[in-house]
């Protein structure tokens, strides 16, 4: 049964595709993975053996991370597709 303008179904995509661009947010987040390096690979300073330790895989040292951690900003999960039915909370 549509509603309004929209298609059987439609609703449920939105809540689909935000799920999905959500899952994928998080999973870009989730942190190192694999081998750390000695080396910065921003700066190229040696990285201290007890962060490699701590973080497997990190790749940055904490000067250039708390630089990247300072420009990130958080974004809203909430779906901008335009519809109104797209705001359900």
């Amino acid at each position: 049964m549509a509603g309004g303008w929209t298609r059987d179904g439609a609703v449920q995509d939105q809540i689909d595709a935000s799920i999905a661009e959500e899952l994928e947010r998080m999973r870009a987040r989730s942190g190192p993975v694999g081998e750390s390096v000695a080396e910065c690979v921003e700066c190229g300073e040696p990285i201290p053996e007890a962060r490699r330790v701590a973080l497997p895989g990190v790749k940055l040292c904490i000067d250039c991370q708390q630089e990247r951690d300072a420009v990130y900003k958080v974004r809203p999960g909430i779906n901008r597709r335009g519809s109104k039915d797209s705001q359900l909370k």
